[in-house]
């Protein structure tokens, strides 16, 4: 059977040398691969004793398996002769791929184009083969297979795209699991763009009128709820924070932030991201027909796991159609102890102090995206015994919590912060969370739920702590108010952290030059710094994951002196210090000191402390 002809190129044919292993075809037998010939070879390279190639050999004998050689003897849990590792399955395919002298590849979803991958040869061809393409340019194709020695299907390949062959050895078990996400994926597309046709908008005034037309696409289709569906089990498989669908002018973009940076995953018709749009606002309860104004909702699915997983939605209309982004709440985030979040042990203990308070305002602050969120409902999650009422004024509600009682603002009925509050103080509460300060009238019903003996969580947005005590008295807050009811801030950003798989020390950064990066403020204890490199693992970032920074300030006896009559920022700033405040810059190179993160990450994320 040939494969697929949908691939017309005129490229010039490339030599069958190119793609064949550089292995000596006289010594390597042709064909599928043995277990008994990679036994031979694991101890012929020394890579397994010959005690356990006989134990291998035996159990194998016993009986077949549909099972690739490769993936058997991974499973047997064996180790290395010479270091005692146990023979994995990407080592030993690694291993193998220097075997037979072609490069290895790792496959990283986020770098293949779905599209063109399918046009090269369908899935029946390619699961007899047992290969998938991974990469189509003008002139070259790569192709990943699990069996390097049975490569005869490659001249079909040639002849029918006319490009370069480029083969790489992969695992067998991402073959099989890509192969299958890849075509179902790509035929979904295929199908959904045969289903909608060209009726799409492409441009804001198209899109007004359709709005107008009470016109909608099929968000049915099985095509489109078989997209949907991947695009979400994909991002959480890649830890995306938010999923962005964005019209462009000829196509639409698919795009995942990961660990704060956004990556391309796919580019699908506009008619389908239109129609993947309605499936999304569809089950999120949101008014399928408005095109023409932002909306808000949420949904509720179940990642890989089995976990529940709550999305928040936000649509925008655009130049070239409705523009879609998926904010995704982590439900590991609600119970992550304030060490995972990047709190060290004296900020733990000091916060730990500030949020078992009966009384008093306590304020997170930080740009959107510093994580200010994740800190709330972690450390309300933690107070929320049966024993005190929690209740919460938010817009809109991050997360769904089931130990409190949330309240969403409305603002068409008059339901803001301000008279949330005022309502909040009729439920009998214990602790008082509102999502964010932002005029005098919410300022002061926070200060009164305070002065009446309630503990108030809630956000601002400033560039430090001593920041937060300004903006109060900028809103018209008198400081003896402020002096009499804050009784700590919280200033976060969030910074990406090292690959653990392949940092390495960076001999390049020692004290005196961290010193100069927080002067006034001095290094103590040993500097273990790393760089980032790359590997498949961090998709050759040299990042994986993000640590929370953090500078706490307590308000003490001596800070609330800094308030009287009026709050001088550099007086307020100079009595924290004494009193251990320590400014985001210094906790950041904390970090890049215990080797975390990087020097760059902490000055590109932190202000520069100002005396």
């Amino acid at each position: 059977m040939s494969p697929t002809s949908a691939s017309r190129t005129t490229a010039s044919r490339a030599p069958a040398g190119a793609a064949t292993p550089a292995a000596d075809a006289h010594a390597t037998p042709k064909g599928p691969l043995a277990w008994r010939l990679l036994l031979d070879w694991l101890s012929a390279d020394r890579l397994l004793s010959p005690a356990d190639a006989e134990l291998a050999a035996q159990r194998f004998a016993a009986g077949d398996s549909a099972q690739h050689p490769l993936v058997r003897i991974s499973g047997l849990g064996l180790k290395r002769a010479d270091t005692g590792a146990v023979l994995e399955l990407e080592p030993l395919t690694e291993w193998l791929a220097r075997r037979v002298g072609l490069p290895y590849l790792r496959i990283d979803p986020l770098k293949v184009d779905v599209a063109r991958v399918a046009e090269v040869m369908s899935i029946n061809y390619a699961e007899r083969r047992k290969a998938l393409p991974v990469q189509v340019s003008l002139s070259e194709i790569t192709i990943a297979t699990s069996e390097p020695l049975d490569v005869g299907w490659v001249e079909e390949i040639l002849a029918h795209t006319k490009k370069t062959i480029k083969l790489v050895v992969a695992s067998p078990l991402d073959l099989q699991r890509y192969r299958t996400e890849f075509y179902t994926l790509a035929k979904s597309v295929r199908d959904a763009n045969k289903k909608t046709g060209d009726s799409v908008a492409h441009n804001f005034e198209q899109l007004v009128e359709l709005g107008k037309s009470n016109r909608q696409l099929d968000a049915n289709d099985q095509g489109i709820i078989q997209v949907v569906d991947w695009l979400w089990q994909y991002a959480f498989d890649q830890r995306a924070s938010d999923i962005h669908l964005e019209p462009r002018r000829e196509m639409g973009a698919i795009r995942f932030r990961i660990d704060g940076v956004l990556h391309t995953v796919y580019q699908v018709p506009l008619a389908v991201m239109q129609a993947m749009t309605a499936r999304i606002k569809l089950l999120g309860r949101m008014d399928v027909v408005e095109k023409r104004r932002p909306l808000d909702g949420r949904i509720k699915t179940r990642n890989p796991g089995g976990d529940e997983v709550e999305m928040r939605l936000s649509t925008m209309p655009t130049a070239f159609g409705e523009k879609l982004v998926m904010r995704i709440f982590d439900p590991d985030n609600t119970v992550k102890s304030f060490e995972a979040l990047g709190f060290a042990p004296s900020e733990t203990k000091i916060w730990e102090q500030l949020v078992g308070r009966p009384h008093g305002i306590i304020l997170v602050t930080g740009p959107t995206g510093s994580g200010k969120t994740t800190t709330l409902y972690s450390t309300l999650k933690r107070v929320a015994t049966d024993e005190v009422n929690v209740c919460t004024i938010e817009d809109p509600i991050e997360m769904i919590e089931a130990a409190f009682n949330q309240t969403q603002v409305q603002p068409a009925i008059d339901l803001g912060f301000a008279e949330g509050v005022r309502a909040l103080m009729r439920q009998d509460p214990d602790i008082i969370m509102v999502g964010e300060i932002r005029d005098l009238e919410t300022a002061e019903m926070a200060i009164q739920s305070s002065l009446t003996g309630h503990l108030v969580f809630s956000t601002l947005h400033t560039n430090d702590a001593a920041s937060a005590i300004t903006r109060l008295t900028d809103l018209g807050v008198p400081s003896y108010l402020i002096s009499a009811t804050v009784i700590g801030v919280l200033a976060q950003r969030l910074v990406r952290t090292l690959c653990p798989h392949c940092k390495q020390p960076d001999t390049t950064l020692d004290e005196g030059t961290l010193a100069d990066a927080i002067k006034p403020w001095r290094m103590n204890g040993k500097v273990n710094a790393y760089k980032p490199v790359g590997c498949l693992d961090c998709r050759m970032t040299g990042f994986k994951g993000r640590v929370g920074l953090y500078e706490l300030l307590p308000v003490s006896e001596h800070v609330r002196g800094a308030m009287h009559p009026t709050v001088d920022m550099a007086a307020l700033r100079r009595t924290a210090a004494k009193e251990g405040l320590r400014p985001l810059r210094l906790s950041g190179v904390m970090k890049v000191a215990e080797g975390v993160t990087t020097l760059d990450e902490v000055l590109r994320n932190t202000p520069q402390w100002e005396n």
